[in-house]
């Protein structure tokens, strides 16, 4: 089949038949005509890091390639697929007895892209690649035409049995995806659960069409390893594949183009279980990631150098803890010896989201509505210091304190001011989801909770930045709190304030580029720490003291004296416990 005869055609027999309604259709159409690389996510990858990959699932030159298959399953403008094809015809060049190019080569690789525009680019990039290695032109055509493919990688029919899978997968949030697309994805794709984003089915077709002994190799974000829509893809691979390699490369310039998320290359095979090979941030430099290949595939390691082993990484649905093993090891000594932090009467929670700050959020005072529909806000700005300071913001409140909302009625000022800006406010989703409720906040918000003492805690901090506020201030969407009826909210400050603390958020949350942990509800609630009741009188008075104070080396001794720490597990988390 020739280039301008390529179309995302299915075969209507098989488990892909749900890719013949039109709504599907007309769906994928809309991402293949799509203009912008981010609405494709697309990321191209350096080609220093390309050759890393190739050599970490073993697609080297010493390899009869031609009789191994290579699959690609987002192609983009060729930065894998080029670098595939040269080792390919290398190796070809070295073993072949002069057989037929197209019988030869033709079942050798396989790369799918969605978009038509970027498709027929990077074919026509093969076709001359291929003439200047000296085929012919009717030749490279034709065995283009075999490798490459237009449509949809998560629906296309495929036959498995893949030796090597490498990429980078797109990354694509939900809400950029058509909804009947999405449906679609989600029936096919049982990992694609809560917020998973576009990679996380490609990562489990990718390793469903893996043959007996082949081997995955990604770089993408590593979100997936640690957060709650990761769990079925994790449990996935822990139950069918061997977690092999996991290179960090916060940091590295790994791609031609900046990017938020964390990134990871991950080698996944098709064989039992073992143990991992950890290595981070390597040069990008094509003489050290060479070196570093072959440290990570080395039949042995030696004691010292930048690859470490770790086993049981992948445990089911479990966040994958990749830290060094003696962390590891004090990380499930205490999980195994205290309660969780909600387990000892620790609420965690997330400030108020309005989905239209602009129009709830203002100048207190400024603010013309009743009194009490009004509540004084705390934000991020409010405690960048270390302690709350108010620069007066106010937040609208329409929830009535038994529950639901308010009847504008009973509230003339409210009435007003909501009225004022109503376009704005029932653009929202969730105004136009539900009509009758259009000037509600996305979340309820309980005035009660602004009176209450609370730790007050941002998302995203390179370090713990735990802020005390006695009451009186309710928090905004981006802040994190803790209450507790049981524990001293201070000598609760010094505890997450600790490296203790921060040793479980580095463990099981995402990182940011620049290394910035992710301090959301989720990785907080995973905390361990011992009930109130059981800590001595001295050590309250000494953790509150530390908090007050903000004296962390303090904060450290004392928590690490709450724990029980060891001379050795001190030094783990970068103390002495002196």
């Amino acid at each position: 089949m020739g280039l301008g005869q390529k179309q995302l055609d299915f075969d209507l027999g098989d488990e892909w038949n749900g890719a013949s309604s039109p709504t599907v259709v007309a769906a994928v159409e809309e991402l293949a005509s799509a203009a912008g690389a981010e609405a494709r996510g697309a990321v191209f990858t350096r080609p220093e890091v390309v050759g890393f990959i190739l050599d970490l699932v073993g697609y080297t030159e010493i390899r009869s390639l031609h009789k191994c298959r290579l699959l690609e399953p987002a192609l983009g403008r060729g930065d894998f697929l080029l670098a595939a094809i040269d080792r390919l015809l290398a190796s070809w060049r070295a073993t072949t007895n002069g057989g037929s190019v197209l019988d030869e080569l033709g079942d050798a690789i396989r790369a799918v892209e969605l978009h038509r525009a970027t498709f027929r680019s990077t074919h026509t990039v093969v076709v001359e690649r291929l003439e200047r290695e000296g085929l012919t032109a009717g030749t490279a055509r034709a065995l283009a035409d075999r490798w490459l493919s237009q449509g949809d990688f998560l629906l296309a029919p495929l036959d498995g049995g893949f030796d090597f899978v490498v990429g980078n997968p797109p990354y694509v949030r939900q809400e950029l995806i058509p909804a009947p697309l999405l449906a679609e994805y989600r029936r096919r794709y049982p990992t694609m659960y809560d917020r998973a984003d576009l990679y996380i089915p490609f990562i489990e077709r990718s390793l469903s069409l893996l043959a007996e002994g082949g081997s995955l190799g990604f770089i993408c974000a590593d979100r997936w390893m640690k957060n709650r829509y990761g769990g079925p893809l994790r449990s996935f691979v822990a139950e069918r594949f061997h977690l092999k390699i996991y290179v960090d490369m916060v940091d590295t310039p790994a791609f031609h183009s900046e990017v938020i998320a964390y990134p990871a290359i991950t080698v996944i095979g098709r064989e039992a279980p073992g143990a991992t090979r950890i290595a981070h941030r390597p040069a990008i430099d094509r003489a050290a990631l060479a070196s570093l290949a072959e440290a990570l595939q080395a039949r042995t390691l030696p004691k010292v150098g930048p690859v470490r082993e770790l086993p049981g990484v992948a445990a089911g649905a479990e966040p994958w803890l990749l830290e060094s093993s003696d962390q590891m090891a004090l990380i499930r000594d205490l999980e195994r010896r205290f309660p969780s932090l909600e387990e000892v009467g620790c609420k965690v929670g997330i400030g108020v989201a309005t989905g239209a700050d602009k129009a709830f959020i203002g100048d207190y005072d400024a603010l013309d509505v009743e009194p009490e529909r009004k509540l004084p806000l705390v934000t991020t700005r409010d405690i960048s210091s270390g302690e709350v300071r108010w620069h007066g913001q106010g937040v609208v409140n329409p929830f009535a304190d038994a529950g639901g909302l308010v009847d504008l009625r009973d509230y003339p000022r409210l009435r007003r001011y909501l009225e004022a800006r109503r376009q704005v406010i029932a653009k929202r989703h969730c105004a136009r989801k539900a009509p009758a409720n259009w000037y509600r906040t996305i979340d309820r918000i309980t005035p009660i909770l602004a009176g209450v003492p609370k730790l007050l805690i941002p998302d995203i901090k390179g370090e713990a930045h735990i802020v005390f506020e006695p009451g009186g201030l309710y928090p905004h969407h981006n802040l994190y709190y803790v209450t507790s009826d049981e524990w001293d909210l201070r000598a609760l400050q010094a505890v997450l304030l600790s490296a203790v603390a921060r040793l479980f958020v580095a463990t099981y949350s995402t990182r940011m580029r620049g290394g910035f942990l992710r301090f959301q509800a989720q990785y907080l609630r995973r905390i361990r720490v011992p009930r109130w009741v059981d800590v001595p009188e001295p050590l309250r008075a000494e953790l509150a003291d530390a908090a007050v104070r903000r004296d962390l080396p303090a904060c450290n001794r004392a928590v690490f004296e709450l724990y029980g720490l060891s001379h050795e597990e001190c030094a783990a988390l970068g103390g002495n416990g002196d």
